[in-house]
Formats: structure tokens, C-alpha cells, sequence
């Protein structure tokens, strides 16, 4: 019987947490750890690009790695599969999503419709809906930035959409905005060219629109910035399509059309 390894999530001291033999560190177990808490973990590991897009988890490892019952992964995951984050497939267990380039058009859609009437709801009112705390965020990610901590700065570069989610205080939003945002995480793993699909210049700009309150700006600006995202992932690109026949018929001999 093979014997059931943790999967780890927690960054290490360098360059957000990977090590020299590009393993993660084990995640340093904690008793009493909620499910809301696992969720925020799981989400992390995919918000600093740790869980790849299709990887399989069970619900054996997540209880070894966080040293709970598996009532209490059993929730975590049932929540995650609810929100289009993991998927439970017959047969073929949990699996962490991974969209096609149709379902990352699909969010991105989506997220242009709701995020720049967050920024506009922002602007109406700067002082009120947290100012400070999105430029504390920017001084985050640019410090990231500087260190070279790039896992740091993926996850932190997401979390900007998720904080000003937040500091509109509807909490309808703050889930749809994470779900949204995860699941572009994973599109950026799968599509994206570069290494990061959000330029220092342009959560600036953002915030700059809603500090002076004008929600019209910010509203563009982030139009302009989801726009970025979505031409950094190709997602007009066309793949070829393969088959299970298909690839039978190559290990016959039969040539390609």
C-alpha cells in the first residue's frame, strides 16, 4: 500500500516558499485548523501557483497534511467543488479545476461586467471603502516585486481583485470575485505566456482612479486591465484536438491528416 503523502503548501524562505529541488516544505501541521481555514489554504496554494490546474487530491492527503478528521475536509472540499474550485468526477476523485479557454473567456466576461461597478462603487466614496488599506496592498506587491518573491506576488496580485471585493462590503461579491479569481489563477497557468498577468503599473492606476473619486476611471481602468489579462492568455489561440481513437490509430501507423 502506498503510503499517503501530505501536499504542501507553505512558502519557504526564499522566492515565495519553493526550495532548491523545486519541492515545497512541508506545511507545518496545526491542530484545530476549521474548514473555512483549509479553504484559505487550498486557495492560497492556488493563488501562488503551488496546485496545478488538473491535480488530483484526496481527501486522505488533505487530512494528513492538516492533521484534522476527514469530516472536516469532507466540508472544505464540498465547498470548493460548489464553487467550480475543485472537481469530484465518478471514479476519478477530486481534482483541483482546469479550465478550457472557452470557461476562461467565460470568467473573464463575467468579471468585466462586475468588477469595474465595484471600482465605481469604491471611487463614490475612497475614505470610506478603505484607501488606505489598497495602498498598503500596492506597497505589498511592489515589495514582492523587488524581492523577487514571485509566488508572493501572484498571490498578492489576485488578492487585489479579492480586497477591493471586500472593502465593498457585500459579501455576495467577495464569493463570486473568488471563485472568478481563482479560476483565472488557473487559466494564467495553463495559457499565459508570462509569468504575470497583472503589470505594476496598472492596480496603480485603479486605485489612483478611485482615490481622486472618479468612479468613470476606474471603472475603464479596470476594463482596460481585465482586457491585458485576457490577451495575455491567448484564448483565441486554437489548439489541436486529440482523441482517444486518434491516439490509437498513431500507435497503429496510421499517419496523421
Amino acid at each position: 500500500m502506498n503510503e499517503t503523502k501530505p501536499i504542501e503548501t507553505d512558502p519557504g524562505p526564499e522566492d515565495g516558499g519553493s526550495t532548491g529541488d523545486g519541492k515545497l516544505p512541508l506545511l507545518e501541521k496545526l491542530r484545530g485548523r476549521t474548514e473555512g481555514e483549509i479553504r484559505r489554504r487550498i486557495l492560497q496554494a492556488i493563488f501562488e501557483q503551488r496546485l496545478p490546474a488538473g491535480e488530483s487530491i484526496t481527501e486522505e492527503q488533505l487530512a494528513a497534511t492538516f492533521d484534522v478528521s476527514r469530516t472536516v475536509i469532507r466540508q472544505a472540499v464540498a465547498r470548493l467543488a460548489q464553487d467550480g474550485i475543485l472537481v469530484k468526477s465518478p471514479n476519478k476523485g477530486t481534482a483541483v479545476a482546469s479550465p478550457s479557454r472557452k470557461e476562461a473567456r467565460d470568467i473573464l466576461f463575467v468579471r468585466r461586467l462586475v468588477e469595474p461597478e465595484i471600482v465605481r462603487l469604491l471611487a463614490s466614496a475612497p475614505h470610506r471603502f478603505g484607501l488606505t488599506e489598497l495602498r498598503k496592498h500596492l506597497a505589498e506587491e511592489n515589495e514582492a516585486r523587488l524581492a523577487g518573491q514571485r509566488g508572493t506576488l501572484v498571490r498578492l496580485t489576485g488578492e487585489f481583485h479579492l480586497l477591493l471585493a471586500e472593502l465593498s462590503g457585500n459579501q455576495v461579491l467577495l464569493r463570486l470575485m473568488t471563485q472568478l479569481q481563482t479560476l483565472t489563477c488557473l487559466a494564467v497557468l495553463l495559457y499565459a505566456e508570462h509569468d504575470e498577468a497583472c503589470p505594476r503599473d496598472e492596480h496603480l492606476r485603479i486605485v489612483d482612479a478611485i482615490a481622486a473619486g472618479d468612479g468613470g476611471t476606474a471603472a475603464q481602468e479596470m476594463l482596460n486591465h481585465l482586457t491585458h489579462v485576457e490577451k495575455d492568455l491567448k484564448l483565441d489561440r486554437m489548439t489541436p484536438e486529440s482523441s482517444f481513437g486518434d491516439a490509437m490509430g498513431w500507435l497503429r501507423g496510421v499517419p496523421d491528416n
